[in-house]
């Protein structure tokens, strides 16, 4: 099943999402056209009566390398989306650029001098990787802000209450009581340990929580007392602590004791982008309801619905227990893949500038990345051809692997906008 569609009246306010095949039936009577190919949206052609359409939940579920974003109208999720970030690929080429600068400086060519000492950081900054996260979900926030008539936010805050816990690492996990018991430390080690078996290394196969010295040893409840471990290696081992039941596994040994204690880094990171995306929700003055990563797996539990990143991001907070999906939804897969360099030319290997300054980004109104669809009538390249395409000032462009097809056969489908999109949409 394909996402709702989006629908705008004849003034572009936001109307409630309707199914893919009303959506088409208005399409083919010509009471709408296409507004927009990613999300897909229709435009209503006839003014309606004035409505209160139903209001529209917006969810979120934050992560390191991928988003989730749902949408819930009246209980039932009508539109889920996967954010792939860009971080790494940011990290990457502020390093490289950091690594030339400071090879150049250290060679008797073209002198740079540093500059450590004149720079200071504003209140509330993140590093530039952290930063595009937290832009890409604000850009996306706008978007469907434009789309739909969304009245509330729901957003996982934390993977798992560090505070409930009251420092996991010293207290250990006597405070787990009521129906939430066990979830917020078991999503705590799941995180830690790669949610595999710290032993053989296992995955995909059901993980119990097991005490890496045991209690009838001296071992205690503390979470760096704690690994997941499969059931297997959990009987196996007993009571045996671990030097004793990794006595030939000198390496595995090391890592278990090292990853017990290992602070999670990560986490912490997808932490700080976490909050800072609850400030810019809050910031809105739209109601913000929050929420753990234990109680989005309490609630998707409880619910029998399997294992999927939207499914969590739909099981966000207390809202989200009481959640109806369909099972077969396909989400809209979007990857943030930038727009253009900040760089004027490329350099070589030494630093010098290997290739000329930027020329104009638009030749006969088309910009490299736009989604076209050409119609060629006659030579070989004769058909009908539909991708992203690759212009040149000479107006012969080159759309998907096919090159070099004149600009007056190409029609824009949808503008480039630093996303990539992976999703079926209608022929039209």
């Amino acid at each position: 099943m394909q996402n709702y569609v989006f629908v705008l009246d004849t003034n572009k306010v936001p109307q409630a999402p309707v199914h893919p095949g009303a959506a088409r039936l208005l399409l083919n009577e010509r009471k709408a056209a296409v507004y927009k190919r990613f999300p897909f949206t229709i435009i209503l052609k006839e003014a309606i009566p004035d409505t209160n359409p139903p209001p529209v939940q917006l969810k979120v579920d934050p992560g390191s390398k991928t988003t989730r974003v749902v949408l819930v109208q009246d209980g039932k999720v009508v539109f889920a989306a996967e954010l792939t970030h860009r971080g790494r690929q940011i990290k990457d080429a502020l390093e490289s650029r950091r690594a030339i600068r400071r090879g150049r400086r250290n060679r008797n060519t073209r002198y740079r001098q540093a500059r450590f000492l004149n720079r200071t950081r504003p209140k509330g900054w993140l590093a530039p990787s952290i930063k595009s996260r937290v832009d890409n979900i604000q850009t996306w926030f706008v978007r469907f802000l434009k789309l739909a008539p969304i009245t509330a936010i729901s957003m996982e805050l934390v993977r798992f209450d560090t505070q409930l816990m009251v420092a996991a690492e010293i207290s250990g996990v006597e405070y787990q009581q009521g129906e939430l018991a066990g979830y917020e430390v078991r999503e705590y080690l799941l995180e830690k340990f790669g949610r595999k078996c710290a032993y053989c290394g296992a995955t995909d196969v059901a993980l119990e929580i097991e005490h890496i010295t045991a209690k009838s040893r001296g071992g205690s409840n503390r979470v760096s007392n704690l690994c997941t471990a499969c059931h297997k290696c959990n009987q196996e081992k007993g009571n045996q602590t671990v030097q004793e039941f990794l006595k030939g596994k000198p390496e595995v040994l090391k890592r278990v004791l090292v990853q017990a204690k290992a602070p999670l880094k990560d986490a912490a990171a997808v932490n700080s982008t976490r909050w800072a995306t609850w400030r810019m929700f809050n910031a809105t003055g739209l109601p913000v309801e929050v929420g753990t990563g234990g109680r989005t797996k309490f609630n998707r539990v409880s619910q029998d619905y399997p294992k999927a990143h939207w499914i969590d991001a739909a099981c966000v907070g207390v809202s989200g227990k009481p959640v109806r999906l369909c099972a077969d939804l396909k989400p809209l897969l979007i990857k943030a893949v930038g727009r253009q360099s900040r760089q004027m030319c490329r350099p070589d290997k030494y630093g010098f500038p290997r290739t000329k300054a930027k020329q104009s980004r638009i030749v006969k109104g088309f910009q490299t990345g736009d989604m076209v669809k050409t119609i060629v009538p006659s030579g070989k390249k004769k058909g009908i051809h539909i991708g992203k395409v690759a212009i040149r000032t000479t107006g012969s462009f080159n759309v998907g692997t096919v090159q070099g097809i004149g600009w007056k056969y190409c029609q824009v489908l949808h503008h480039a906008d630093g996303y990539s999109y992976a999703d079926n949409i209608p022929n039209q």
